[in-house]
């Protein structure tokens, strides 16, 4: 399985502190879960025990979403929650 990044997706983990290794990581082995739009959501907790935007978080929540190529993922975009 190759999981390949949308430039919009590269973009939006630049700005949400996400790193290859963890969108890759989830895409893997996250929870996933139907989205809109025939996609596919993936979801998984990473201990975080830092700061971000002047809080801190003990764990980030990242969340890929992508769309199936044959046997790939497309992914589209990312999205990070602290908590």
């Amino acid at each position: 399985m190759v999981v390949r990044l949308h430039p919009h997706a590269r973009e939006r983990m630049e700005e949400r502190g996400v790193t290859e290794d963890e969108e890759q990581a989830t895409v893997a082995s996250g929870e996933q879960f139907p989205a809109r739009f025939v996609r596919n959501g993936f979801r998984r907790n990473f201990p975080f025990s830092g700061r971000w935007r002047g809080k801190q978080y003990s764990t980030k929540q990242v969340e890929v979403y992508a769309v199936r190529e044959g046997s790939d993922w497309l992914v589209i975009t990312v999205i990070a929650r602290f908590f």
